[in-house]
């Protein structure tokens, strides 16, 4: 009878180490695929020169608004195909024009402006902080 006990909690003790290894490996594997997925990202960016020329990454957002849709009804219909399902036809997509060159260079000036007075804008706060604790001091 005391030797069931035994067996159980060595069993007991077998089934958590595969639910840890179980555990382990699952973390393991989702680490490894977000890698892949961020690695297989950057590489695009790389590829496509989108962190290049502001020409070039329009071309390529241009390219990517001729080239998604068709896919993802090509996707779309194949899932239906495989399934059975129905699924409902989408709208199409509005015409945006949205000149990126215009905006990137105007969030640059922007960020880079600010960063360029950011240590005499420190300085003056500070000051004016120092003057109104002074003052409430008194």
């Amino acid at each position: 009878m005391g030797g069931e006990c035994v067996l159980r909690a060595s069993d007991r003790r077998q089934e958590a180490s595969r639910d840890t290894w179980f555990l382990q490996g699952w973390k393991s594997g989702k680490f490894l695929i977000k890698g892949s997925v961020a690695g297989g990202a950057v590489y695009l960016v790389y590829d496509q020169e989108l962190l290049g020329p502001s020409d070039k990454s329009q071309a390529a957002l241009k390219k990517a608004g001729e080239v998604v849709p068709p896919a993802m009804y090509q996707f779309s219909q194949y899932v239906c195909q495989q399934t059975g399902l129905q699924i409902p036809q989408l709208p199409a997509p509005p015409k945006i024009h949205f000149p990126i060159r215009d905006s990137w260079n105007a969030g640059i000036i922007t960020v880079m402006s600010a960063l360029s007075v950011a240590p005499s804008k420190a300085c003056e706060y500070s000051k004016e902080g120092w003057e109104y604790v002074k003052a409430r001091a008194k």
